[in-house]
Order: structure tokens, then sequence, then C-alpha cells
């Protein structure tokens, strides 16, 4: 498109490009004080870097002979004669649906208007004592369509100085009006071989975000490695997400903050909707990313909400990409629908009561639900969220809703009533985290006697003796053959204020298991408790399997309610405090305090994707104030103030190590001839199996990893990003935690592959197991989980595939890179938060 041209004519086509061209003028700026500046709003940096050599590139995405024209910049011709031409391949993926806007911005790419960009040396320059640096603007009449119709490529060429050193870094300006996704720079033409900056980043337009964007190389360097013409841009990269705490964040950018859980209420719509702020004394909890919104009229401590479908921020890079997107709204839909089918059967039913018979709960599943709906009903309809073709169905005057039927409900419809598969669900179903060893008689409560009564558990020694099979307790407590599922300290507290709720009923529970000596677990007593009264200071009852009809139905309403406990306390606690909420300072802190630069950024990062856009969902639509937790799980209002007495009395980062788990639970000794350090005592554990298997796994990664990076005995100590962001997760993410002695130390190369080991377990495996059965298995009418999954079993993980160009060039360990994403983020197109 744009030819090269001859030696002889680059003067004078020079001279008239500077004289007759404003858009020369407009990207390549003017001359002041013998130096060229790039006419930006604002200085693009504060570390004082000058283009030594500015160039300019006339380039033809489809001509790889294509020559450099120097402009503005006398620059020797035999400095150039020793140069060496370059190319930069910028790539861009475009939007799923273009506008016309979008087109124009690629014609504006086109004509050498829409992008400049500047390589940035590992060298100094020892004039500005800060990188040396190139500049061209990116063109490109046609850009290059690759395979994939959504990626294009531009090009610039340069004739890099002999003298320029490694490009270490590039230096973006967005001169259009809208943001684009860059994906990759590629520089070829130096003699290692193409050197890559991996980016997948929106580029913010320059009237937005007046600062050049940073996309550095795709080598890792610890702070005392950094070259010396990277460091200041090392320090201005991480000082441009910080923010100042101030202000509403707005949607296109990318500062990461802290702040508290004050954004669940509404209290402006409804004084019912009011919720507590959680975080801080009164209800400690982890602290979420920063919005900044005003507060509300009624409470000027809450901030003021935003409602579906307009967003809630997050940084700009941890939105969902267009495929994912459509993916999880897709995956979320199926499970509003999944969740609410009782509830359109009971709001649309002439009946208070949903389902008058188990017959009614099974039609669900074999025929679904047939809704018919007058007026008065049809702006309920209008309100959900439902795909165009099913509210055609609606509108018409019926829709038919239908759940999937699982797994273990195809091969036995009553599967769900046995004692055998209740028992299965602890070991292997969608919450197998919370089953323990019982250790000793009495069981005792740990809360206050004054006011909960006796602490003594009326599951005693003599009705335990009642249920064993030829043994005694004292037997099978030094055989560890049993174990309980403990509810009664966490939900004791908030039972009365529960029960004060419309229809609703609930109890704190204790639930006794015998693993027999053929290896089968078996329920054999369950304690439901309330607060005590005056006339019932001990208001506690014990139910076993009895011999008649009532005594058997009896047992199996209490084992219901053993089932809705237990799936309040999966989603509330073990789902969404630990593998999201608690993850949320870890994911801040990262970007806050790691450079991109850093190897343990570049390790964290595949596991923190996506994981703030899926909470702020859950903020805006799941556990608010009459979201569909409390909407469908049994502590209604009282759920995230649950959540925070769990994580106050419970939560600890020591014992989310899965190992550590396992031993405090008493469901595995210490055993070092094995792989793990651990030996489970109960072998058909399959949560714990699968999971000791990744978990062996990525400890066996972290440590290669850490250990090739950190060779130096004081090294991890020194590592001054290192110790602010560890730093920073104890004070400013787990604030209300930071003076616990539990917390790890961070002196050695052993302690950090603990943290890093544990943190991207609780990322992985642990998220894995307790989310991926939701969307396909989860039985909310019955408030359990059924545990086969479409992947057939509890975990699922990722392959190992071969490293891309980004990923390569980190040490190896048992012949396979040190890639970071070989344990990825267990996260798919069906995560639902």
């Amino acid at each position: 498109m744009f030819a090269a041209q001859q030696p002889s004519l680059v003067k004078p086509l020079i001279t008239r490009s500077l004289i007759l061209s404003p858009l020369v003028l407009e990207i390549f700026g003017t001359r002041k004080n013998g130096k060229t500046r790039v006419r930006t709003q604002t200085p693009n940096f504060n570390s004082g870097i000058t283009r030594v050599h500015s160039i300019r590139a006339v380039i033809d995405s489809g001509n790889k002979n294509v020559g450099t024209t120097p402009t503005v910049v006398n620059i020797n011709e035999s400095l150039l004669s020793k140069g060496t031409d370059v190319r930069v391949v910028i790539t861009i993926r475009k939007k799923m649906k273009e506008t016309l806007t979008d087109k124009w911005e690629s014609f504006i790419n086109g004509i050498g208007k829409g992008i400049i960009i500047q390589l940035i040396s590992e060298e100094i320059d020892p004039e500005t004592n800060s990188g040396k640096s190139l500049e061209s603007a990116v063109r490109g009449w046609l850009p290059k369509e690759l395979e994939n119709a959504n990626v294009v490529e531009y090009s610039t060429n340069f004739t890099v100085p002999s003298d320029f050193g490694c490009p270490g870094a590039v230096l973006l300006t967005n001169l259009q009006f809208q943001e684009f996704y860059l994906m990759e720079i590629v520089v070829q033409g130096f003699g290692e071989g193409p050197i890559f900056f991996p980016a997948n980043s929106w580029i913010q337009s320059r009237e937005t975000e007046p600062e050049s964007r940073i996309v550095f190389r795709n080598q890792a360097y610890l702070p005392l490695q950094t070259p010396d013409g990277l460091k200041d841009l090392r320090r201005e990269d991480l000082l441009s997400v910080r923010g100042n705490g101030k202000g509403e964040r707005k949607h296109f950018e990318r500062v990461y903050d802290y702040t508290t859980y004050n954004d669940l209420g509404n209290p402006d719509k409804d004084d019912d909707l009011a919720r507590p702020i959680l975080g801080g004394l009164e209800r400690p909890y982890p602290r979420r990313c920063r919005t900044g919104r005003l507060p509300t009229n009624t409470d000027p401590y809450s901030e003021s909400r935003i409602e579906k479908p307009d967003p809630v921020y997050v940084p700009r890079d941890e939105t969902f990409e267009e495929t994912k997107q459509a993916a999880f709204s897709a995956s979320r839909l199926k499970a509003v629908f999944h969740n609410l089918l009782p509830s359109l059967a009971a709001t649309f039913s002439n009946e208070d009561t949903p389902f008058t018979c188990f017959t009614e709960i099974d039609k669900l599943y074999n025929y679904g639900v047939l809704v018919k709906h007058n007026e008065d009903q049809k702006d309920i309809f209008e309100k959900l969220l439902l795909s165009s073709l099913i509210k055609k169905a609606v509108n018409a005057g019926e829709g038919l809703f239908k759940y999937s039927i699982p797994a273990i409900i195809s091969r036995d419809r009553f599967s769900w009533l046995r004692d055998n598969e209740f028992a299965r669900q602890a070991l292997a179903g969608v919450n197998p985290v919370n089953i323990e060893k019982l250790k000793e008689f009495p069981i005792l409560s740990k809360l206050d006697p004054a006011i909960y009564g006796p602490p003594e558990s009326l599951i005693t020694k003599e009705l335990i003796d009642q249920e064993l099979e030829q043994t005694s307790v004292e037997e099978a407590i030094g055989n560890g053959r049993l174990f309980i599922i403990d509810y009664h300290d966490m939900l004791l507290p908030f039972v009365e204020k529960i029960n004060a709720l419309p229809k609703t009923k609930t109890y704190a529970s204790r639930t006794v298991f015998y693993y027999t000596k053929s290896g089968v677990l078996r329920p054999i007593a369950i304690e439901l408790s309330l607060p005590p009264t005056a006339s019932s200071p001990q208001n506690k009852h014990v139910y076993t399997h009895g011999h008649d009809s009532t005594s058997y139905w009896i047992w199996k309403f209490a084992k219901a309610h053993v089932c809705a406990n237990d799936a309040g306390i999966h989603q509330l606690v073990n789902h969404w405090l630990r593998t999201h909420a608690c993850m949320e300072p870890y994911i801040i802190s990262t970007h806050r305090q790691l450079s991109q630069m850093h190897p343990i950024y570049k390790l964290l990062h595949p596991h923190m994707r996506y994981t703030l856009e899926i909470n702020s969902i859950a903020r805006q639509s799941l556990i608010n104030a009459g979201g569909v937790i409390e909407e469908c799980f049994m502590a209604g209002k009282y759920a995230i103030e649950l959540s925070a007495a769990a994580y106050n009395s419970t939560w600890r980062f020591d014992m989310e190590a899965l190992p550590a788990d396992l031993i405090r639970r008493g469901m595995a000794v210490e055993d070092p001839s094995l792989p793990c350090g651990v030996r489970l005592v109960v072998e058909d554990y399959p949560y714990a199996a699968d999971g000791l298997l990744v978990w062996s796994a990525l400890k066996e990664w972290v440590e290669a990893y850490v250990f090739s990076f950190y060779s130096e005995p004081k090294s991890v100590s020194s590592d001054t990003e290192l110790q602010a962001w560890w730093k920073e997760i104890k004070n400013k993410g787990h604030p209300d935690k930071r003076h616990e002695p539990w917390w790890p130390k961070l002196n050695t190369k052993e302690d950090l592959s603990g943290i890093l080991t544990t943190i991207m377990w609780v990322a992985s495996g642990q998220h894995a197991a307790l989310n991926f059965g939701l969307s396909t298995t989860k039985d909310t009418g019955s408030r359990k989980g059924f545990s086969t999954t479409e992947a057939g079993g509890p975990l699922r993980h990722n392959s190992f595939p071969d490293p891309k160009h980004e990923y390569r060039g980190y040490p190896k360990t048992n012949g396979r890179w040190l890639d970071p994403r070989r344990f990825g983020a267990l996260v798919d197109g069906d995560d639902v938060p």
C-alpha cells in the first residue's frame, strides 16, 4: 500500500510531510528545545522517559519489505546503517458484534492515527537516566485478518540502533475514541528470536486515560533483578493501579483498592432490605474491591446499590470477555430457573403449600411445571431474565419449566431417602468438607451456657451403644469409626431470629455417623436443638432410626432438616466465604503490590481470573438483600450475617491447606511415607482422595517454581514487593484477623511455597469440589446436592497442554516447562458463583 522510498528521496519526503501533513504534526508532535514531544493531555510518565531516537514507520500490513523513514529527529546515516530492522506486530481482538464506530476506529488505525507505540530498552540512556526509547505510529490500511475472524494484526517497522539493547517494555497510547482489547505485541528481528509482550488487557482512549499503558516483556524479574531501563516503569505501573481511595470508580479504570461489604442492603427501597455492614469489630469479614459509590439516603454508612442490568465496578481487565459473558449468562439463567421452579410453582398455585406430596416433587423432573398466569401476575414474568424463546411461551399464557434429572435419581428415584445416600453425601457430595472424627464423649458446645443452656449434647454414650453393632463406644472411638457433622454452635445463635421469619423453621443440628467394618458410613443419631426457654432450659431432641412407621418418617424429617442446614452452610460458608470472599483480598493485593514482571504474579494470575467479576455479580443478585441466597436457603435475611459469624469463629488461613484441614478434622493422620504426608482414615473419601492428588501436584509444581527463582538464602525476605504483598493481605485484606498468631511467616522459600500452594488450592481444587456440582446436580427442593456430575466425580482438573510462546523461558522440572497455567483456576463456561 505504501511502497518503501529510495534513500535519495528520503529528505525531500520528510520535508513535504512535515509541512503539508497535519496528521504528522498531530501524531508526532512538534519540536521544542531540540526534542520531539508527543501531544497528550498530560505528560505520559513521571519517570522522565524521553524519546532519544524517534522513528516513524510507513507500513503496509501485507508487505513485509517495508522501509522506514526517519522524521523529526536528525539521525546520523552511519548510525542507521549499523542498526537492525525489526518488525512490531500488534494483535487486537475485535468485538463479536462490531458497530459502525468500531469500523471507523479500524480505519483510523489504518491511516496511522489510532495507536502510538514506544519500544523501551532494558538499558539506560546515560543522558536521561531512563530507558532508551523508540517511537512509531501503527499503520496498515487493511489489517491482516487471522484464522480467527475476531482477531486482527497491525504492524510497524523500526530501525533499531546497534546500541539500543533488548526491548523490555512497550508503551501504548490509544488515540481513538474507544477502548480496544490488546492481546499481545511481538517484536521480530532481534537475534534472540521473537520477543513477546503478552497483554490481554483493555487499552483505554487517551480521552479517558491520558497516561500511556505499559506492557512488559514476558520475562520474570525479581525487584532487585529489574534491568535499569525498566525500574521506573515497574514502579509507575504499580502506582497506577492503586488509586487514592477517593471518589467513585469508573467502569474503564483498573484501580484495585479495599472496602467493607457495605453494599448488600437497599434501605432506600425498603426498611426490610437494610443489612448490616460486614467488616469491622462487630462483624469481622474479608474486604472487597472498593467501588466508591455515594452512600444511601437512609444510611450514610451503606453504599448505594446498582441493580441489573447496570454492572458493578470491577477493574476493567477483571470483567468477562464476550465469550465468557455469553457462557456465564446462559449458565446463570439455567441456575436461576433451577432455583425458581419451586417458587414459581408456589406463586402460581392456588394453594399456600407448593407441594402436597412427593409425587409433585417428582413431576418437577419428569414433567416440569406448567405455569399459567393472569394479567395481575404478568409483571412478575417481565422482571425475570428470560430468553426471548421462553418469554414468547410465557406471554402466550403458559410456559413449561423442567428440572434436569440428577444421575443418582435416574438410577434410583428414592435414593435421596436412603441412609446410605445421606451418609455418602458427607464424603462425596457437594459439601464434603464438614465431616470430622468424633474424638470424645460427652459432645460439648463452646457457646455461653448462660445464654444457650447446658453445653452437653443429648447424644450420649449410652444412646450410641444401642445403635452400634457388637462393639462399644470406647472401641469405636479408639478405632476411629465414629464421625460427626456438627452445626450446633454455628447455627444456634441464629435459630430464634430465623424462625421468626414467615414460613420458616430450622434447628441447630448434630449428626453422628458410624463407619462399619465393611467400609460403609451410616448415620445413627441426629440431634436438633432450639434456644432454651424458661419452660425448656435444654431444648434439644435426639432422633434415631426407630422400628415403627412413625419413627421411620420422623427420622427422615430429621435428616431433611440436616440437609437444609448442610445446603446453607455449604453455600454461605464453604463456597461463598472460603473460595470467593476470602480469595478477593489475595487478588487485590497481587495487583497492587506485585509487578506484572514478578514471577509470583505470573504464577498466581491464571488462578485469579474472573473472580472479582463473579463476586460483584454475587453482591448484586445472590448474597444481597432479597437475593437468591436469602430466598432459597434456610437462613433467609440472616444468611450473610451467618457467613460473617463463621468467618469470625472458624476461618484460619493455615487451615485452608488441604492436609492441615484433614488432620484438624481427624479425617487424616500424618504419614511421612506417603507423597502428601497424610493417610486418610476413611479410604473411600473421594473429595479427600482426589483432592490430595491435586494438592500434591500443586505443591510439587509450586516448590520447583519458587526454588528456581529464589535461589539465594535471603532472596525471599529481601523481596520488597513480595513482603509488601503478604503484609497487605493480612493488614488490609483481612484486617479483622491481622493479629492472629496462626498467620504463616514469610521468610524462606518453604514459607512462600506453602502460602502459594494454599492460595492456588483454594482457587482451583477446593472451589471445583464445592462449585461444579451446583449447576447440574443441586436439588433445591430437598435442599441437598447430589454428587454425581457430568465429569463423574467431585473434582475436575485441567490437562497439561504444551506451553505457548508467552510462557516459554521458564525453567524446567520433571521434563515440563514451569508454565503457570498448568494449574489454572478451575473455571469454565458452566461456572456459577
